[in-house]
Formats: structure tokens, C-alpha cells, sequence
């Protein structure tokens, strides 16, 4: 039996979002045989689970040394090599879950901060990136796409080399596909919670549902704008945002842009509806249950290209017909197995037929509806997660981590980014790019975030 320990960076508890359920179920299949512990780093609240559960802070190092002394292998995901030097250090087995590629992500995130901000976010997200890709043993990542994509990376960072190349030329040893997954179990509607019970939205309603948060680099206007036009000559059609307040993310512009697009229009609380909380993990099944098709609808970008939209396992789960924008991965899936309709970035012409053929074309369908049924059973967590539990079965280091990860780090004075210098640096940062005023809304912001 292995010690194992998952680390994530996002909330633990009945409201999760992707990155802390993807943790949750790493933990949850792996302690079928293994001993694990599932840690957090910011906010952890009472759950049952057939694990240890830990909350571990930036900056309490001995708490977290004691969790890395107990383990034969760390399963992590985000900042957490870059949190704690313990981990950087340890000659433990080490599986960096890079299933989000963060300096991407940040690439839209930070639009809407002041050039030097955005400029900071991104250097420093690939900077923590590039120091699990030339430390970590092994590496997830959620698609094909993406799997070549950080061979690119691994390869400038020295990682694709005669050591790990001799035994493995496919290198499948040093890098997996191991996507977001869904469970085995089929989802069940416990109780009414939008059909008849929100106002507005009626029990015979044809209800689109938006499954996750708001972030900038979604399309959700071109969305509110199709869904207006088709209420205006389609009686009952209503989309409903399932959670704009995420557990751990501030709340981007593109929310409050949506609700005045809404407003703009006419369709708020007519056609288009916001559920302004994050719905418990547990509970979404009733939600999705209810809905008649789901969407997701995004800008054309390098994020788009190796994304991996979590909330569309969800639809698959809940066997929804969807309408998705081309572009990643999961619009291939969903051309290729017709799971619905693909549409190009930004067209809300073509949103609005789209959107129409998955509510009202009733023979489409029931066909689309059987696909995915077939479908599903490919991602279910089990079938997803076979690469880490075939790993941690016969768990070993990489075939060129000979020495200590210290010998490999990057030379130079490292800075960590926690602490009383890190927050004496990054006032001074916001000080100098927002001023009084965006200091002060930032410390009030992490502070609302620490509750």
C-alpha cells in the first residue's frame, strides 16, 4: 500500500469547483488501495470522505514537512511547489497535475488588469509551471492537444533526453493523458430547484444551462444576445448562468458585463437568469437534471486551443444535448460523435439556430441524447484516471531525476511568493500600477477570501 498525498490550491467542501473536485476524485479513487490524504492550501470545510482530509497554509512549513515525511508519493496541482520549499526539496515521488495551463489561462485573466499587473501574473504563473515541469516525476495533463504542448515545453526545459527517452520513446512514462472525468453513477433528480420554483421560469420552460462561473475569456454576451432573439420568437426559452460567485476566484468584469447585457436587452429574469452562488457539488445533479441542452460558448484564443471545459462532463453526465464553440478539444468530441452543434466563435447568428435545433428539433435530439449516452462512459473518472492509478501502483522517479531537486532548480535568489516580503513587494507593485484605491480593494479582497 502507498501513502498518498493530493495537494490542491482551491476551496474543499460542499462547494467546489473544478480543480478541488478533480483533487477530490484523484484522492477518492486512489484510496481504494492506498492511503491518502487530500490537502488544501486555502479553505477547507466539514465533508465526509474515505480520506484524510488537511488544511495546510502558504508559510506553515512544518505542517506541511510533516505531510511530505508520511508520503511515498505527492499527487499536486497549482502553486504548491512554489509555496513550499519542502516539496521543491523532497526526494519523494512527485506527479505534477497540469491538466490547466495556468500561464495560458492568465493570458485573458489579466486583460482587464493594468499592463505591468497582467505582465507580472503571467511571467510569474509560467515561471511556477516551468519549476514542475523541470521537477516533478511524472506529469497529467487533460488532452492530446495538450499532451504536445507540454512536450514542447519539457523538451526547451531538458526534460525530453536520452535518460527518459532510451526505455520510453512514446515518452508515456514522463507525461499522460488523464482528463476531468465524470462518475459512474448516473445523475438523479432529488427535488425541484428551477422549474417551477424560480420565478420566471416555468415548468414547461425550455431551460439552457450555462453548468460553471463566469471568466473572461467565455463568450457569454454573444450567448445572452442569441437566447433574447430566440425567447423573442420562440415562447419558453430560458438560459440559466448556474454560478457566478466562484469559491475561489475574485469575480472578473465579464460578470458584471453580462448582467447589464441582460438588462440592455430586456431578457433579465425574462430569458436569461443568473444564479448568483456557486451550487454545493453535491446537488448540481438536480440542477443539470432539469436542464434541456447545455452551452458553452467562448473567445477564439491560444487559451482556447488547449483548454479543457470541465462543465461540459457535466452535460455529458446529465446526458444533455449541448451547443459548444469550435476551437478546443471538446468541440471536436462534439462534432465527431454528434453531441450537438458546433458553432463558430462570436456568431450569433449561427448561436441562435444552433440553439434552437437542441430545444425544439425533437429528432435530432433523441439522437444526440443516444450518442451521448454512449459517450459518457469513456470519461468516467476510473477510465480517466487509469495513467495515475497504473502509476502510483509501481510508482518510481523519472529516469533523469538523478540527484536532488535542489541540484536542478533554477540558479539564482528565489523569491517566495507568500509572506511578509512577498505582500511588502506586491504593495509597492499595486502601489505603483493602481494606486491607493487598487491597494485598498485588494486587501479587502483577501481578506474576504481568508474568511
Amino acid at each position: 500500500m502507498t501513502r498518498v498525498l493530493v495537494i490542491t490550491g482551491d476551496p474543499v467542501g460542499p462547494k467546489m469547483a473544478g480543480p478541488a473536485i478533480r483533487a477530490w476524485n484523484i484522492a477518492r479513487l486512489l484510496s481504494v488501495e492506498h492511503e491518502v490524504a487530500l490537502m488544501t492550501t486555502t479553505l477547507l470545510e466539514p465533508m465526509v470522505a474515505p480520506f484524510a482530509l488537511h488544511r495546510v497554509r502558504p508559510g506553515e512549513d512544518d505542517a506541511f514537512a510533516k505531510l511530505v515525511a508520511w508520503a511515498d508519493v505527492i499527487v499536486f496541482q497549482g502553486h504548491a511547489m512554489a509555496q513550499f520549499d519542502a516539496l521543491r526539496r523532497s526526494e519523494k515521488i512527485v506527479v505534477a497535475d497540469i491538466y490547466d495551463p495556468m500561464h495560458l489561462e492568465m493570458l485573458e485573466q489579466g486583460r482587464e488588469l493594468g499592463r505591468a499587473t497582467w505582465e507580472l501574473r503571467v511571467s510569474t504563473a509560467t515561471s511556477v509551471l516551468n519549476e514542475q515541469l523541470a521537477l516533478a516525476d511524472f506529469f497529467l495533463c487533460a488532452s492530446e492537444r495538450q499532451r504536445l504542448f507540454y512536450l514542447g515545453q519539457l523538451t526547451t526545459l531538458g526534460r525530453v533526453n536520452p535518460a527518459t527517452y532510451e526505455n520510453d520513446p512514446h515518452l508515456t512514462d514522463l507525461i499522460a493523458v488523464a482528463p476531468f472525468g465524470l462518475s459512474a453513477t448516473p445523475p438523479v433528480h432529488r427535488n425541484p430547484v428551477v422549474k417551477g420554483v424560480r420565478s420566471g421560469i416555468g415548468a414547461g420552460d425550455k431551460l439552457l444551462i450555462w453548468g460553471g462561473g463566469l471568466y473572461n475569456w467565455f463568450d457569454p454576451l454573444s450567448l445572452i444576445t442569441a437566447v433574447a432573439r430566440l425567447a423573442a420568437r420562440r415562447e419558453g426559452v430560458r438560459l440559466l448562468f448556474l454560478g457566478t460567485k466562484h469559491p475561489g476566484v475574485d469575480e472578473m468584469g465579464i460578470v458584471r458585463q453580462s448582467f447589464d447585457l441582460a438588462r440592455e436587452l430586456g431578457a433579465l429574469d425574462t430569458s436569461v437568469f443568473f444564479n448568483e452562488s456557486w451550487v454545493q457539488y453535491s446537488e448540481r445533479e438536480s440542477w443539470l437534471m432539469e436542464a434541456d441542452a447545455g452551452v458553452s460558448t467562448h473567445m477564439s484564443h491560444v487559451e482556447t486551443t488547449f483548454s479543457f471545459r470541465t462543465r461540459i462532463l457535466d452535460y455529458l453526465w446529465a446526458g444533455l444535448p449541448m451547443v459548444v464553440t469550435e476551437g478546443d478539444s471538446f468541440a471536436e468530441l462534439v462534432e465527431r460523435e454528434g453531441l450537438g452543434v458546433v458553432v463558430p466563435a462570436r456568431d450569433v447568428a449561427a448561436l441562435e439556430l444552433a440553439l434552437e435545433r437542441v430545444l425544439f428539433d425533437e429528432e435530432f435530439i433523441a439522437e444526440v441524447r443516444r450518442n451521448v449516452e454512449r459517450v459518457r462512459a469513456e470519461f468516467v473518472w476510473e477510465k480517466t484516471l487509469a495513467p495515475l492509478v497504473s502509476f502510483v501502483a509501481a510508482p518510481h522517479r523519472a529516469a533523469d531525476m538523478q540527484g536532488t531537486r535542489a541540484d536542478r532548480s533554477a540558479p539564482g535568489k528565489r523569491r517566495k511568493p507568500y509572506g511578509f516580503g512577498h505582500d511588502t513587494r506586491m504593495f509597492w507593485h499595486y502601489l505603483r500600477a493602481e494606486g491607493p484605491v487598487g491597494v485598498l480593494r485588494r486587501v479587502s479582497s483577501r481578506f474576504t477570501r481568508s474568511r
